[in-house]
């Protein structure tokens, strides 16, 4: 009789917080310090480097780290975005600190006095002189969460410190000189907002030097199998479950399958409350709290389908093809390349040479696959 339960049990090969020891990337889990005082799903406390896609970016982060150049990331929540900018941090070897603040949690009445420092008597309720989060970080990095939500005013005095390596406190005219490498995270598309009106154009050029994209956690599948063993040591050990409890074949292809739209932030939470639930000491798909998610996963996929290998992504659209098999969508095959190109020619930003480089194709075959769906017109631009 096979077992029920799930090889997922190699545990992570190091770790590495804010002074950890380098490893090489596919043997890599970055995290949080002190990641048992951060309160559940307030940012993402682990991330880990194994699928090829996540290993080709730590090698990018790596690459630009000790350039000093502004950095902007790019990704969804909840995908690790602090994590990144605490690495290249690392990475860089400057000795002073890092410092990360969250643009959309300032008010925006204070927020020009909480970045750049303020003088006794500036506003009402200022009793006292007090530096900004720019001379804080003095010497080191800081990182700015969120700063497509900072308002025009501040946009154009962010601006003017990145170009004259200087603040101006509130209520003060002396100018104050500081070394402070910036990294800006963003989970909105800023060149949109430029076009919209919302952010600065020079100020999206100053932050945008070294671009940092972080892929969601359903393009980087492979990443899932060691977040999972990752977060149940971790949540077994603060709830001295000994020894940690196994996760079912059956709830591990639900985590395969499922599309992590809070991506890593998501993925804790899960485990945690799997963790807290399970009985047995087994997890099994009704101790998974996955909202708006309705597959079903059976013990046994149709024997034509053949055996998946569960940290595949290839193994993975193995069971979504054998789903639509089984219920009879008509036209598979023009539906499936539908979705195959619209994709890709979405994910490439309607560029057609990466899309065809990406999928392996001429550039003359692609676009009369996009002209068959209706996704660019007889002159060829996007429609």
């Amino acid at each position: 009789m096979k077992s029920s339960i799930h090889p997922w049990s190699e545990s992570v090969a190091g770790t590495e917080g804010e002074q950890g020891t380098p490893l090489p990337c596919h043997a890599r889990v970055l995290t949080l310090p002190n990641a048992s005082d951060q309160a559940l799903s307030i940012r993402a406390k682990a991330m880990v480097f194994s699928d090829p896609r996540s290993i080709e970016l730590c090698r990018h982060v790596e690459r630009i780290a000790p350039s000093g150049a502004n950095v902007l990331i790019i990704g969804e929540t909840g995908t690790g975005k602090e994590l990144i900018a605490r690495h290249t941090h690392t990475q860089s070897g400057r000795r002073g600190p890092f410092l990360a603040v969250n643009c959309g949690a300032f008010n925006e009445n204070l927020v020009e006095a909480e970045l750049f420092g303020h003088e006794a008597g500036a506003f009402t309720g200022a009793q006292q002189a007090r530096p900004g989060w720019f001379e804080s970080a003095n010497g080191g990095t800081l990182f700015l969460d969120e700063v497509g939500d900072l308002p025009a005013s501040v946009q154009v005095k962010l601006l003017r410190v990145i170009q004259e390596r200087q603040v101006v406190r509130l209520g003060s005219r002396k100018p104050i000189p500081i070394d402070v490498r910036l990294i800006a995270g963003t989970n909105v598309d800023l060149e949109k907002a430029v076009l919209a009106g919302r952010f600065r154009l020079d100020l999206f050029y100053r932050l945008n030097v070294a671009p940092v994209v972080i892929p969601p956690l359903r393009e980087r599948r492979g990443d899932i199998p060691p977040l999972v063993q990752f977060f149940v040591d971790y949540y077994s050990q603060k709830l001295r479950a000994t020894p940690p409890p196994r996760l079912s074949i059956e709830a591990a292809k639900l985590l395969e399958l499922y599309q992590w739209p809070g991506n890593i932030r998501e993925l804790e939470n899960v485990i945690h409350f799997a963790l807290i639930i399970c009985q047995n000491n087994e997890i099994l798909p009704g101790d998974l709290r996955l909202p708006n998610f309705t597959g079903q996963v059976t013990n046994a996929l149709p024997e034509t389908c053949g055996p998946t290998d569960p940290e595949s992504t290839l193994g993975g659209l193995r069971i979504h093809f054998c789903r639509l098999l089984e219920a009879g969508v008509p036209n598979l095959v023009e539906e499936v390349e539908r979705v195959l190109y619209s994709t890709s020619f979405d994910y490439c930003r309607a560029n057609q040479v990466r899309t065809a480089r990406d999928l392996g194709i001429s550039r003359n075959v692609l676009r009369s696959q996009l002209k068959r769906f209706g996704l660019i017109g007889e002159a060829g631009e996007a429609a």
